[in-house]
């Protein structure tokens, strides 16, 4: 796991075995607990980015596999080929977006007003905008409701890649008749992103 921030998908030999995982599982979860601080963004009330990378992605994946006890190659690769899309490729951030309500009532009316969210969400570098391409693997919303979690990919020019490596400034937001809402991010979290762009 030493070299989880490194760019590429994950194969079988980065992943630890169940075993060597729970020995490890308290530290590492730690450490991508801290990672995954400057990643998150909460764009208005309800709704959250999380930021994907290589670590998050290694974590998600080990997490899957602890969780059920796969230890055979096959399952090990399909786990791997769910979840590595999610890892940025150097021209694009991807983004796991988390529509959050705590009430049920009121998450099933938000939901089903929000349908279409995914496709209002925008990245902004330097003035330039980026729509989010949405749910690449699979759809996510019906003819009654979105879903409350969405995969984004936002793919930016080699403008807006360039300029984010400029400490250009960047914004997020949603666009959609429903929700609307937009921020700057923080210095921070633009330096963490940077690491994703070649």
């Amino acid at each position: 796991m030493n070299n989880a921030t490194a760019c590429g998908s994950l194969s079988p030999a980065d992943l630890l075995d169940l075993d060597d995982y729970a020995r490890e599982r308290a530290a590492f979860r730690a450490r991508v607990i801290a990672h995954k601080r400057d990643r998150t963004v909460a764009v208005g009330p309800h709704m959250t980015w999380i930021f994907e990378d290589r670590l998050t992605i290694l974590y998600q994946v080990q997490e899957m596999l602890r969780i059920e006890r796969l230890t055979d190659p096959a399952d090990v690769q399909a786990e791997l080929d769910t979840y590595n899309p999610l890892v940025p490729d150097g021209s694009n951030w991807k983004v796991t977006l988390l529509i959050e309500y705590p009430e049920e009532t009121a998450r099933r009316a938000a939901l089903a007003g929000l349908r279409g969210v995914e496709d209002r969400c925008w990245v902004e570098v330097a003035g330039e905008r980026c729509l989010a391409i949405a749910d690449e693997d699979l759809e996510r919303e019906n003819d009654e409701k979105t879903s409350a979690v969405h995969w984004l990919r936002f793919e930016l020019s080699p403008a807006a890649r360039a300029a984010v490596h400029g400490d250009a400034v960047v914004s997020v937001g949603v666009d959609h008749p429903g929700y609307q809402h937009a921020r700057q991010l923080p210095s921070a979290t633009v330096r963490a992103l940077a690491r994703d762009l070649r």
